[in-house]
């Protein structure tokens, strides 16, 4: 049975991308398109703004595109190309001209936003777990009770994060717009007429967001920190607890690689699974998180999403793609 699901993953994944994928920003929404994504943005006086942007991508190679593999560069070409357009949206929903990030900036923030990620989701988890074991509701990291610690707390931090981050009126704004996107490109793949009126019926839930990906990542470093650490630690234990934890926890990191390509392969393969049993089980998760990480979008916000919809295809847009009015930044 193992065999045959791999077999059936590997298959799957192989398959062409979706055509479109999206991520909100401040006032507006980005949409990726192959090569290219387009930012809509409404800016302060209620006109809506478009540009189209080459995507930064690291998988141009051949090999970095094959399942399994491509994962991994895949996460990190998203976060790149998503701070830069979350960059260029709050210059325009603000109209300001500020320097954009480029270059170092750029990079500085990215392992800004990567070295707090770890130290949220992964050090903080690990810090508890040991705090479980001093006070005798756990055991040393050799043994399952401790990553069975580290995956709840792992999950009660990441939960509480997003309701945290939900107060804020603007990140809740910016949830109505991933509400957006989402129904835009439901509307799209629907095959009908993509209109904010014909987007406004469709679900503001969807199989491939990030949110799913964030949990299936989390589901599948629990499993694999629990059965890997105990056999690393077997085949290798630094003297001293303070080395053995530092070790795993740097374990741990080298972990990410293997754990976030196999996350987009299973993201894909339970997007591609159709209406059966089994594949509404296995997005049934990520969908129900998804109700805290997107609102309803009013009318406004869904123009934004067809806006951005429309510019990432381009020439080869269909005439079914009907934006409202807006304008093209050169």
């Amino acid at each position: 049975m193992l065999r045959r699901f791999l077999s059936a993953l590997l298959r799957l994944s192989a398959e062409a991308c979706p055509l479109v994928g999206g991520q909100a920003v401040m006032e507006g929404v980005m949409m990726r398109n192959g090569d290219h994504y387009a930012l809509a943005v409404r800016q302060p006086d209620g006109s809506i703004v478009a540009e189209r942007l080459p995507w930064f991508t690291l998988t141009r190679h051949a090999l970095l595109k094959k399942p399994f593999l491509r994962g991994f560069p895949i996460l990190i070409e998203t976060l790149v190309n998503g701070i830069k357009a979350l960059n260029r949206s709050a210059e325009q929903a603000a109209e300001a001209h500020e320097e954009k990030l480029e270059g170092w900036h750029l990079v500085l923030t990215l392992c800004m936003a990567l070295l707090m990620a770890v130290a949220l989701f992964v050090v903080t988890p690990h810090l508890l777990s040991i705090g479980m074991q001093w006070l005798g509701l756990g055991g040393d990291v050799e043994g399952l009770s401790f990553h069975l610690w580290d995956g709840f707390f792992k999950c009660c931090i990441f939960i509480g994060y997003i309701l945290a981050i939900s107060l804020v009126p603007d990140v809740r704004r910016v949830f109505q717009y991933h509400g957006a996107e989402h129904k835009v490109i439901h509307a799209f793949e629907s095959g009908g007429e993509v209109t904010s009126i014909e987007a406004d019926r469709m679900s503001r839930l969807h199989p491939r967001c990030g949110t799913t990906f964030l949990l299936f990542v989390i589901s599948i470093s629990i499993i694999l920190h629990a059965v890997l650490v105990p056999l690393f630690l077997h085949v290798w234990t630094p003297s001293g607890a303070a080395a053995k934890h530092a070790a795993t926890i740097l374990f741990k990191l080298l972990l990410m690689v293997p754990i976030s390509a196999l996350a987009y392969e299973l993201i894909r393969y339970a997007a591609r699974m159709g209406d059966n049993p089994a594949g509404h089980i296995l997005r049934a998760p990520g969908l129900l998180l998804q109700m805290l990480t997107t609102y309803e979008p009013d009318r406004t916000q869904l123009d934004v999403a067809v806006v951005a919809l429309r510019e990432a295809l381009g020439p080869d847009a269909p005439d079914t793609v009907r934006p409202a009015d807006y304008r093209v930044m050169h």
